[in-house]
């Protein structure tokens, strides 16, 4: 769990779309929460004890009240569930500071947000910062039908509806057609983010690869698919070595970086425990990792300068870590 926490409480809720609910938090300390950029999300641990990442979605520049929304899952593991069902109106949580893997490209000259469903969230976050800039950006959100989009009379009227493109019940079929027509606009200088369902995710993707260079594409991810090992030489096991205190370790085949480090009283932040929060992200000095991550980007992993501690493993037989 990240270390850095604190005590909030929820202040109000409101059911954004069918199965969606908004928490507007404040902290129970009654200091204001640090700046964030957009596109950030936060740990939350539910009544039910169960941590899970969501995304900030109101405005950065708001300190006195972070909002994050949750979705109803049918398969939760404590989550989202508890959330709906074991949270009021006065409510005590504990968050985490906000992080980032999902920020605006600052010298993008054009910004095309593309969601789909709860993938509202951090796109909503960069939409308020956007407008204040006055920067050029255009919002497509891509939802079944109006109850299942959320935010929808926040996105209807100002400042927001000037830039928000609204695409209910498009058939998978029809997909990659929509993604061709939001994307016309994508000249060189135009960035792309997306964030909703992974098979939404992949066609923005290949659809913006068609006219835009890989590292001006950017997504965020809910949840991991199934992780697949990079090509290439694995080893079933192999050490880490700190440089804080000389210690070395050994990580065997079904041990994690994470539990191989906390055996010789090494603690690495964590959350997820899949590879996508990026809590657990820490620096490599020599060594090749391999990386089953899905956070980092392609140009990161080339970088071979990071690492995703909870799930990635080495290609070399000793990874030397910053820590």
């Amino acid at each position: 769990m990240q270390a850095n926490t604190f005590k909030v409480r929820v202040d109000a809720m409101r059911d954004e779309a069918s199965g969606i609910r908004s928490f507007s938090i404040s902290r129970l300390d009654g200091k204001p929460f640090d700046a964030y950029e957009p596109g950030a999300h936060i740990d939350v641990t539910a009544p039910s004890g169960v941590t899970r990442q969501y995304s900030l979605c109101g405005d950065p520049d708001e300190r006195a009240a972070q909002i994050f929304a949750v979705k109803r899952e049918n398969a939760s593991r404590g989550g989202s569930r508890s959330l709906h069902d074991d949270v009021s109106i006065g409510t005590e949580l504990s968050v985490g500071a906000p992080r980032n893997l999902f920020q605006l490209a600052p010298m993008a000259q054009r910004h095309v947000l593309i969601g789909a469903g709860i993938g509202i969230t951090p796109l909503l976050s960069m939409a308020y910062r956007l407008i204040k800039l006055d920067a050029p950006f255009e919002l497509h959100y891509f939802a079944r039908g109006e109850e299942h989009a959320a935010f929808l009379p926040l996105l209807a009227r100002a400042p927001f509806a000037d830039y928000v493109k609204l695409h209910f019940g498009v058939e998978p079929d029809a997909l990659d057609g929509a993604l061709v027509s939001c994307l016309a606009s994508a000249e060189p200088g135009t960035h792309v983010y997306t964030c909703g369902p992974s098979a939404f995710m992949e066609r923005v993707v290949v659809t913006a690869a068609t006219r835009l260079p890989e590292d001006a594409i950017h997504l965020e991810r809910f949840a991991a698919e199934p992780a697949a090992p990079e090509s290439g030489a694995t080893l079933e096991a192999f050490d880490v070595q700190v440089t804080s205190t000389g210690q070395t370790v050994r990580v065997e085949k079904n041990t994690s970086i994470v539990d191989a480090l906390a055996t010789i009283g090494i603690e690495v932040d964590t959350s997820c425990g899949e590879g996508v929060c990026g809590t657990c992200m820490v620096d490599v000095v020599t060594g090749e990792p391999e990386h089953r991550d899905h956070c980092l980007s392609k140009a990161e992993r080339a970088s071979n300068k990071v690492i995703c501690c909870c799930i990635s493993r080495s290609r070399s037989p000793v990874l030397v870590l910053d820590i």
